[in-house]
């Protein structure tokens, strides 16, 4: 089987808008929660969000192509065209059959939806958009990618709620390591921001109604009350070592492990033992032939509702037993909230730059201890170290659990 390597990597986030601003945003815990301005929350419980800022599509496609993408879809382009120059993918000189697309939205677009139904409602069905649909549907963020950048490869869309950009990351693996794909742009892209995404939310009791921003996504603290909304797009290039060695490109990392499974337990509660959350992490060190004791840090999907954070921390003692204290455990989200479906695609590209850096991030705002989650979360400063071995984890709502493997590249 082909070996993955990370080539190219590509961000818009709540704290910054390319991967050195995302990267330097985390190292200096620079927190991208603030009120929402995209709507009126009188009404609402929830009153913060992590919303991307000064993101102009212009940028990066041309105004017609950005009048017909809906925001998710344009933050995927986005975050795609940075991974793709980053890597020095010249499309003139590669076969547009084998560069494929595993660009994945959890939801699409609720904005579509709100302003078409409205529409639907005041004005009747003859006065819906004729684009509704296509602007919608969550695979248009890989159609997208593949329309805008010429990839004529396989290209598929990864619908796993918040295991979404993890999923899309490790099946784009799969497809280099089986041969159907040289080269794959894989990652997640969301923006969900929207009355109906943020009062569904509301309504299940996973957001925290903290309107301290520094108090609202607090992921292993005591006091924490659920996750705090996010939106933007994680993107990378991944391709197999052959094909990146006779391009000459720079390689950051080797993708070498992807655990998937199941909880088959409840719609949005983890199972409780953690166990399926371990055995992803067990899968994916397997395929990797990596030990628990070479893991130097996990990057957690540590959301911030309490049993999310109380069930993973179970999960990672399950998967590295003794070795669980030793490692070091973070979670992005305590500066950019949660990204839903695109919360996979900047973790990985967190778990990237550590091992390329020699650092990880610390859990901003992680001030109370909880007993029950007493591993070595990184509060205060992130720490300069060695990586060697990152995992980062991502569970979703319908227990779907998924883990990727990824490590220093060594010939």
């Amino acid at each position: 089987m082909n070996r993955v390597v990370v080539t190219g990597m590509g961000a818009i986030t709540p704290i910054g808008n390319d991967v050195e601003s995302f990267w330097n945003g985390l190292k200096e815990k620079k927190v991208g929660i603030g009120p929402i301005t995209y709507f009126d929350t009188a009404e609402y419980k929830a009153k913060l969000a992590a919303q991307v800022k000064e993101f102009d599509p212009k940028q990066y496609m041309d105004p017609k192509a950005a009048r017909r993408m809906e925001t998710f879809s344009q933050y995927a382009v986005a975050a795609a065209k940075q991974a793709l120059e980053d890597a020095g993918i010249d499309m003139t000189k590669e076969d547009p059959y084998r560069v494929g697309v595993c660009v994945s939205s959890g939801i699409g677009s609720l904005q579509a939806v709100e302003r078409e139904y409205k529409k639907l409602l005041e004005k009747g069905p003859g006065r819906v958009n004729p684009l509704l649909v296509p602007l919608m549907i969550s695979n248009m963020a890989a159609g997208n990618v593949s329309i805008q950048f010429g990839l004529k490869g396989k290209s598929i869309n990864v619908v796993t709620a918040c295991a979404t950009g993890t999923h899309s990351i490790g099946e784009a693996m799969r497809s280099i390591q089986h041969g159907e794909a040289e080269v794959m742009v894989a990652g997640g892209a969301e923006s969900s921001i929207t009355p109906i995404g943020v009062a569904g939310f509301t309504a299940l009791t996973a957001l925290s109604a903290s309107e301290d921003p520094m108090r609202a996504s607090i992921p292993f603290d005591k006091e924490r009350s659920g996750f705090v909304m996010g939106e933007g797009a994680g993107v990378v290039v991944l391709e197999s070592l052959e094909h990146a060695k006779a391009r000459g490109a720079k390689i950051y990392a080797e993708l070498a492990g992807y655990g998937a499974t199941s909880d088959a337990f409840h719609i949005t509660s983890p199972a409780e033992d953690g166990s399926g959350a371990a055995m992803a992490m067990k899968f994916a060190m397997d395929d990797a032939g990596v030990k628990p004791e070479e893991i130097d840090y996990i990057n957690a999907h540590g959301t911030g509702t309490h049993h999310n954070d109380l069930f993973e921390t179970l999960a990672i003692k399950t998967a590295l037993g003794d070795h669980a204290r030793q490692v070091k455990i973070s979670s992005t989200k305590s500066m950019v909230g949660h990204l839903l479906g695109a919360a996979g695609g900047v973790e990985f590209i967190a778990c990237v730059k550590s091992i390329e850096d020699g650092f990880v991030h610390a859990t901003a705002g992680l001030l109370v201890d909880d007993p029950e989650c007493d591993l070595d979360y990184v509060k205060g400063d992130g720490i300069p170290m060695e990586v060697r071995c990152a995992i980062s984890n991502s569970l979703g709502f319908g227990g779907h659990n998924a883990s990727l493997l990824v490590k220093r590249f060594e010939e």
